[in-house]
């Protein structure tokens, strides 16, 4: 299993007929694509105009090569007049004969990409019943040492909380394709009432405190650090928390 992330700002004003070309273009082409299992447009704060396109796949090649094919390429067009333009930044560089020219620089969509490492089920359930979810998505870094047992540790422990957690659909791990001590924790909700009250309960502070030992060093001594002396630090390595409306998705399986 494959998981592919692709981040958009789109355009204020058309925002709601992004959602219609996601459904009527993106969905229907994707579902013919070899591999591709399901794909969601999924969004965090409802003030923001960053989106992401979720899409998993059976295997990593098959991502790749839907990414390098024509049906990508075509959809990456088609889905230019949606996003978001900046006409105040523009990028200097020299010309073969060494003339200054100026161009637009133009924002490209950000591609992450990550293998299913650590599940719960079979990889059909991971995106069955993709309709009015929620998805609670935590990025972490975790020390080299403890990759391992990490894996190990979300499987013993935090696959068992989610189970026991009343409105969870499921969850899983995710390790990036380019950077091995990257990870991301996908769990899928009924809805965000019960993922934040699941997240501020103490079974969720008690499977946090079994495997917080394999967390970056960055992060295990910023949490020292707040809680000694009332500090707030933040940094890329720090664990992230965001949480995901679904605005549409179809599962293709």
């Amino acid at each position: 299993m494959f998981m592919r992330i692709l981040q958009l700002n789109l355009n204020p004003d058309y925002i709601s007929d992004f959602k219609k070309f996601y459904e009527d273009t993106v969905e229907p082409r994707l579902q013919n694509v070899d591999g591709c299992l399901f794909a969601s447009l999924i969004k965090t704060k409802p003030d923001q105009d960053e989106y992401i396109s979720l899409t998993f796949w059976k295997t990593q090649q098959q991502a790749e090569n839907y990414e390098h094919g024509e049906v990508f390429e075509n959809l990456t067009e088609l889905a230019q007049p949606y996003l978001y333009q900046s006409g105040d930044e523009w990028k200097i560089q020299l010309s073969e004969n060494m003339e200054i020219q100026y161009t637009q620089d133009e924002e490209e969509p950000t591609i992450k990409k990550y293998n299913v490492e650590v599940q719960n089920g079979k990889d059909d359930n991971i995106v069955k019943d993709s309709d009015k979810m929620f998805l609670r998505i935590v990025s972490l870094k975790i020390q080299e040492h403890h990759l391992d047992e990490f894996k190990k540790l979300y499987a013993d422990v935090v696959i068992p909380s989610f189970r026991k957690a009343k409105g969870c659909r499921n969850a899983f791990l995710t390790q990036s394709v380019n950077e091995e001590n990257d990870f991301i924790s996908v769990s899928v909700w009924e809805n965000k009432d019960l993922a934040v009250a699941h997240e501020s309960g103490n079974e969720y502070k008690e499977m946090i405190d079994k495997v917080k030992h394999t967390f970056s060093h960055f992060y295990l001594w910023r949490m020292s650090l707040e809680h000694g002396h009332n500090r707030t630090v933040k940094s890329t390595d720090e664990m992230k928390v965001e949480h995901y409306d679904v605005v549409t998705g179809k599962s293709f399986i």
